[in-house]
């Protein structure tokens, strides 16, 4: 059995590898994504493709990188997004102006369904609890579709 795991090369989105945990008794847990990380604009970004194979993940890599393309403008959709969930009422300018300062993008997940979900840090831990983010999900016209709060 070799200890390899399979990978990916994507000329825009770089090595995704089957991802693995290795547990403090040394056993290995396989998961059912590939990982890999990104830059964009000087921040590194980690990347999720659900699928146990490359034939699995392949076709979910071109919705993948128009994602990571249009981030520029998806940050911002996506932050404001969260806040108008989490507010009472119609939120502030100042209130969007804080959440695009405030949280920060950390991970894209393309789930096999066609569903990209964009995975959020609180920066300054003002506006979730420690342990708790907020994700939006994209549908596969890019609209979004849902947010959430995560652990």
């Amino acid at each position: 059995m070799s200890d390899e795991q399979p990978t990916i090369e994507d000329p825009e989105l770089g090595t995704l590898t089957r991802a693995t945990t290795e547990l403090t008794d040394g056993e290995i847990l396989t998961h059912d994504w590939f990982a890999g990380t990104v830059t964009v604009d000087g921040a590194e970004l980690d990347l999720m493709v659900e699928g146990t194979s490359a034939d699995e993940v392949t076709p979910l890599l071109p919705r993948l990188r128009a994602t990571v393309a249009d981030l520029a403008s998806l940050g911002r959709i996506a932050s404001d997004a969260v806040v108008t969930k989490f507010s009472n009422g119609e939120p502030e300018p100042h209130e969007l102006e804080e959440a695009a300062s405030d949280l920060a993008l950390e991970t894209i997940e393309a789930a096999s369904d066609g569903t990209v979900i964009l995975h959020f840090t609180d920066r300054c831990g003002q506006h979730f609890p420690n342990g708790y983010w907020p994700a939006v999900h994209l549908g596969a016209n890019g609209d979004i579709e849902q947010v959430t709060v995560e652990s």
